[in-house]
């Protein structure tokens, strides 16, 4: 069985799901519901935080999007690089 990761594919493939995580997240704050699941998830874990989600503003948000993505990528590359070097036959 070949475990063999490529580490490109694997950097953009966690870049996009967390990238796409934090897109998601910038559109629950544009339409005002990310405070609701915050409170909602404080509730859950018996928290009890003063976080307030502040206003959208859209260049926040792309610059977001943009480093959770780029470490999202860097992460999944190395990722691969150890398991590789683990894995080798």
């Amino acid at each position: 069985m070949n475990q063999h990761l490529n580490p490109t594919k694997t950097g953009l493939a966690l870049g996009g799901l967390v990238g796409g995580l934090h897109i998601v997240w910038s559109i629950l704050v544009a339409f005002g519901w990310a405070q609701a699941i915050v409170n909602f998830n404080l509730w859950a874990h018996m928290v009890s935080l003063p976080f307030v989600v502040k206003t959208f503003d859209l260049s926040t948000a792309v610059t977001l999007v943009v480093i959770a993505t780029i470490v999202g990528y860097v992460v999944g590359h190395v990722f691969a690089l150890i398991w590789n070097r683990v894995h080798r036959g």
